[in-house]
């Protein structure tokens, strides 16, 4: 009888299976860092968002938000940074902002010169209409 026959007999089943090969420990490494999010780029969405929230200076904060705009694109070109997505949206927000400020302060101008040249037509209108409500006057006297 052989030594697997004597095992079956005795427990009825199999030789348990071979031990498994010690498997090497493998060094722990930290997972790879992302690359960071380019400052500027952030502050110009931010303010781009903030441009049409604050409506008196939301001009100048177009402004200042495009030329962190341009600043961080230039530094993206040359850095492994993430962030390209934002600065681009921070630009066109910018952009669209102090668009319409433009627009809306140049309607507010033409307006406000139309009403004042048409404010020198009425005193004409009533200077005339002095002159001869004074005339009348005096002929009926």
């Amino acid at each position: 009888m052989s030594g697997n026959n004597n095992y079956e007999n005795q427990y009825n089943h199999a030789p348990p299976p071979p031990p498994y090969p010690q498997q090497q420990q493998q060094k722990w490494t930290p997972p790879p860092y992302a690359p960071k999010t380019n400052g500027k780029a952030i502050a110009a969405l931010v303010l781009g968002l903030c441009a049409f929230s604050f409506i008196y200076v939301g001009y100048i904060i177009g402004i200042v938000g495009i030329i962190f705009s341009a600043l961080a694109l230039k530094e993206l070109k040359h850095s492994e940074q993430q962030g390209r997505g934002m600065a681009i949206a921070g630009l066109v927000i910018n952009i669209v902002v102090t668009s319409l400020y433009t627009i809306a302060v140049l309607i507010f101008l033409i307006i406000l010169i139309i009403g004042l040249s048409g404010g020198y037509e009425n005193d004409y209108y009533y200077s005339n209409y002095n002159v001869a409500s004074n005339l009348l006057l005096s002929l009926r006297a």
